[in-house]
C-alpha cells in the first residue's frame, strides 16, 4: 500500500499574509507541518504544493533548502494541483495535510494509516470533533481521482475533498473513533489569524526545541492555561461557499 502525504501550501492568506514561512519556534511554520508529517509511519514520501505564482517561489526555495519534495500547480483550482501531483508519485493512498495546522496530530495519522489498512476503503471518517488544525484526510487515490473528474463547483476545487463529505453515497467509507481526551472542538490550533499565531507561538514558545510534542499535549496545555486558548476563540472559520 503505497501512501503519500500532500501538505498544502501558499503564501498568499488574505487574513494573515506569509504566515505559513513566519517564525515559530526555533523554526517556521511550514517546517513544524513537514516535519510532524515525516514521522507518520508508513509514508512513502511527504510532498508540499505549491502554486505557480511568482510569491510562492519562496516556498519552494524553502522546500529546495530543506530537501522537501515540492510541486507546483493551480493556485485557485487547489484540486487540480492537489491531484496532478499525486498523480505523479502514483499512490494507493493520499493523506491531505494543511500547511496552517503546525501541529497536526501525525500520531492520529498512524491511527488512521491502521484503520485504512485493516478496512480499506474509500475515505476515512473520523468519529468525534477535534480542535481545528489536527486532523488528516486519508482517502484513495481513486476516489481523489473520481472528485476531480466530477467535482465542478467552485467550492469542491477549493476545498479538495469536500465533495466526498457532500455526495457520501458515491464513496465508501471507514470509520475510526478519535480519542476522547482529544475531543475538544471548542479550541483552535490552526494559523489564520494574528490571534491564532499568538496561541500558536504559545504553545511552541512553552514547548521550545520540541516540534513534535505530542498533539494530545498539546491539548492538555492548553485545557490548563485557558487565558491562552482565550487568545483567539472568538474568531470564526470562514465558511464554505
Amino acid at each position: 500500500m503505497k501512501t503519500v502525504i500532500i501538505i498544502q501550501a501558499r503564501i498568499g492568506s488574505s487574513r494573515l499574509p506569509g504566515k505559513i514561512l513566519k517564525p515559530l519556534g526555533d523554526s517556521v511554520v511550514l517546517d513544524y507541518v513537514v516535519s510532524r508529517c515525516k514521522q507518520v509511519e508508513s509514508v512513502d514520501e511527504v510532498i508540499v504544493a505549491t502554486s505557480t505564482l511568482s510569491q510562492d517561489d519562496t516556498v519552494e526555495q524553502w522546500c529546495l533548502q530543506n530537501n522537501v519534495p515540492c510541486f507546483r500547480g493551480s493556485e485557485a483550482d487547489v484540486l487540480s494541483r492537489y491531484y496532478m501531483c499525486a498523480k505523479l508519485y502514483e499512490p494507493d493512498y493520499v493523506i491531505r495535510v494543511t500547511s496552517d495546522c503546525p501541529f497536526v496530530d501525525y500520531e492520529l495519522a498512524n491511527d488512521v494509516i491502521v484503520e485504512m489498512e485493516k478496512n480499506p476503503a474509500d475515505i476515512v471518517l473520523l468519529n468525534g470533533k477535534l480542535p481545528r488544525g489536527l486532523a488528516v484526510e486519508m482517502i484513495s487515490f481513486s476516489a481523489l481521482e473520481y472528485i476531480f473528474n466530477n467535482g465542478h463547483e467552485p467550492r469542491h476545487r477549493e476545498h479538495v475533498t469536500y465533495y466526498a463529505y457532500e455526495y457520501p453515497q458515491q464513496f465508501q467509507a471507514t470509520t475510526l473513533k478519535v480519542a476522547e481526551g482529544l475531543q475538544h472542538p471548542e479550541l483552535r490550533i490552526t494559523l489564520d489569524t494574528e490571534e491564532d499565531y499568538q496561541l500558536c507561538q504559545a504553545i511552541a514558545e512553552y514547548f521550545r526545541g520540541d516540534k513534535l510534542v505530542p498533539s494530545q499535549t498539546v491539548v492538555n496545555f492548553l485545557l490548563e492555561h485557558p487565558e491562552i486558548a482565550k487568545l483567539n476563540a472568538h474568531i470564526e472559520q470562514k465558511p464554505v461557499v
